[in-house]
């Protein structure tokens, strides 16, 4: 009977394999730049046929990959199609062939473009972007299904992913897929991995591709897929690949076969006992080795401050570890050339290290009084924190009392730059506007349920989002109190830190946070990237106080033309109405004033990604009346520190998050 079935199943498999070959292959996603076009029947497009020609012809490549260049500049076209490592050569010439032609109606003049199925991707710019693994665009897919137990299944993925990562990384077709066992309630499960690059990557360039691919993942869900140009990488509690075409994984650590006797029915017998676990014994055995070497190296390379502790985990602690004068010659001695600003912590300089990278450094204040050993931990625990739409947290410089924090170096400043500078809110159309507030909601819905840690911000706003080459948002200062020392972790205090405007009215006058405190923020945030006014420093003269009530007084009007009233004029030629008006939606559910009708991240993520999503109407925002008491605040001015019934301040007080560590 068991023969019976496995050879129905072989039938059923080869059904479906070859029903695909013949069918459409299963569209995903695309993407094409609106900012750059070319003319129809110019020589760029002629290139450009070339090239989709070029790429069909050779989609019956064993590999699943090509790249290839057509033409001279400034016409010339970069390109390459990547199939899914486990599809037959047929599957992976049919969904080549089709996407060639597919991508042209979707994407009929843009310069650059990427097109997703679930056997193949399809890319082609303008620009070079081989052996690249930050160009180009991302799409993140998940299920809406939570995990039953979200702590452990998500160890188990980042567990399992980072296995995966080395496994594709290292191999030649940059391809890796896993299964492993785990419980779930009184069943056992099967989580099913999957890792791949395009075979451009360098091994190194792959590995760094994929940790950032991973760490958009949302790993609290029972499946999601990071969909990158360069990498991609997707998990799920069913089979969604072919195991028959992939190699073998080694057994799972977390899924040990059954224990056997020495000969038996069904067991080993001892000689392929021995001839299975002496090479494992003695890759362990080069493992240790290898460890020991390369840990003696890091010692060495990175100078230690006296009196710290050795026994903390080399490979975490001193490989993110700078010296002083190393951070000195970077920075020219801290030179106000080299300063870029300060903020609530203390001054930021651009320096560059001797391998030609950009980086940023936060010189912070002397005030904190964390230890040593408590500071180097807090670094450790938020360097750790990788994502897409988070500034890189790179190592930290601890020597007497300079206490350093090094970060990747994001080249186009803050969006406040951009929004509220005459000159540069052109560069912010409406599409980039869209994908910036989709992609700090990302970055905050990670910070609240996916990361190692519980972050909740509390100084969310226009300056603390920085933009990448790209004009990627990446939020920047979460973390920061666990870094500088301060010590709330509960849900209620009395020193208020934030900038007010962007405060919620239960944390600014009462001193109650939580994850609800950030989603306010992110409205206000989400209304002034809309409106292009700031929050702050509103005035009108129709009667509101604030951004906000302006906002909220058009709503209620509902009068014809109240979405271009309140959009930003800059964008009135390249808006859309849909979008204009779910951003609007979205922000006012996240300033309600009871926290408990505001959304989730989770939800807000979900809200701006699927317009069939139906929003709930929103209630009435909260409010500053002068009638409220301002609370006692801490460590203020003496003329603002007392409680007084008057408007609250607008004014920054100290730019801090609070996390929390996740029980293991």
């Amino acid at each position: 009977m068991s023969f019976l079935r496995m050879s129905m199943a072989v039938v059923f498999l080869f059904l479906g394999l070859a029903f695909t070959s013949e069918a459409d292959p299963n569209y995903v996603f695309h993407e094409c730049s609106n900012t750059t076009t070319f003319n129809p029947n110019s020589t760029y497009q002629s290139n450009l046929n070339l090239l989709l020609s070029s790429l069909a012809s050779n989609s019956t490549s064993n590999d699943g990959f090509h790249n290839t260049t057509t033409g001279q500049t400034p016409d010339t076209v970069y390109g390459l199609f990547l199939c899914r490592g486990d599809v037959p050569t047929d599957v992976c010439q049919d969904c080549v062939t089709f996407a060639t032609q597919d991508v042209v109606q979707r994407c009929p003049v843009q310069k650059v473009a990427v097109i997703w199925y679930d056997q193949c991707l399809l890319r082609y710019s303008y620009r070079m972007f081989f052996n690249s693994r930050n160009e180009g665009p991302i799409r993140i897919l998940y299920n809406t299904q939570k995990a039953t137990n979200q702590t452990s299944f998500s160890d188990l993925v980042r567990f399992t992913m980072n296995g995966l990562m080395t496994q594709a990384s290292s191999s030649a077709r940059k391809f890796a897929t896993g299964a492993t066992n785990f419980s779930s309630t009184s069943s056992f499960n099967t989580l099913y991995t999957l890792a791949q690059c395009t075979q451009d990557l360098s091994s190194s360039n792959c590995r760094r591709c994929l940790q950032e691919s991973v760490g958009n993942l949302y790993v609290g869900r029972v499946g999601s897929r990071t969909l990158g140009s360069s990498c991609n990488v997707r998990f799920e509690t069913y089979l969604f690949y072919d195991q028959s075409a992939v190699p073998v994984s080694p057994p799972s650590p977390l899924s040990l076969p059954p224990k056997a006797s020495r000969k038996g029915k069904g067991g080993l017998s001892t000689v392929r006992i021995v001839a299975i676990v002496a090479p494992i014994v003695m890759s362990l055995v080069l493992l240790v080795i290898g460890y020991c070497i390369l840990s003696r190296r890091l010692k060495n390379k990175y100078s230690i401050t006296q009196g710290d502790d050795v026994k903390n985990d080399i490979t975490t602690v001193e490989s993110l570890q700078f010296d002083f004068a190393s951070i000195e010659a970077a920075t020219r001695k801290f030179s106000d050339d080299n300063k870029l600003g300060k903020g609530g912590f203390g001054e930021v300089y651009k320096g560059k290290l001797p391998n030609g990278q950009d980086i940023a450094v936060k010189r912070l204040s002397r005030s904190s009084g964390q230890g040593a050993e408590e500071f180097k931990n807090e670094v450790v625990l938020v360097a750790k924190l990788q994502h897409r739409n988070l500034v890189k947290l790179l190592g930290f410089c601890l020597e007497g009392e300079e206490k350093i924090l090094v970060y990747e170096f994001v080249v186009n400043k803050s969006l406040d730059y951009f929004l509220y500078n005459p000159e540069k809110q052109s560069q912010l159309n409406w599409s980039r506007r869209y994908k910036i507030i989709g992609g700090i909601a990302r970055g905050m819905l990670y910070l609240h349920e996916d990361s190692r840690l519980r972050i909740i911000h509390r100084d969310l706003k226009v300056s603390n989002i920085l933009l990448d080459g790209d004009m990627n948002p990446k939020i920047s200062d979460f973390g920061m109190a666990r870094i500088f020392g301060v010590d709330q972790t509960q849900g209620n205090t009395s020193r208020i830190v934030g900038t007010y405007g962007y405060m919620s009215p239960e944390y600014a006058m009462h001193g109650k946070f939580s994850v609800k405190s950030d989603v306010y923020s992110f409205g206000v945030l989400v209304l002034e990237i809309v409106t292009g006014k700031k929050n702050n420093s509103f005035h009108q003269s129709d009667g509101a106080k604030n951004l906000v009530s302006y906002v909220w007084k058009h709503w209620r009007e509902r009068r014809e033309g109240t979405p271009l009233e309140l959009l930003d004029p800059t964008l009135t030629d390249s808006y859309s109405r849909t979008e204009l008006m779910r951003c609007i939606h979205v922000g006012l559910l996240c300033v309600q004033e009871d926290p408990a009708e505001r959304p989730t991240m989770a939800t807000i993520v979900l809200m701006l990604n699927s317009c069939s999503v139906s929003l709930p109407l929103p209630q009435r925002p909260a409010f500053f009346h002068h009638t409220r008491t301002v609370p006692s605040l801490k460590g203020l001015d003496s003329d603002q520190s007392t409680s007084k019934s008057e408007s609250l301040p607008l004014f920054s007080v100290n730019e801090a998050s609070i996390t929390e560590v996740y029980p293991r």
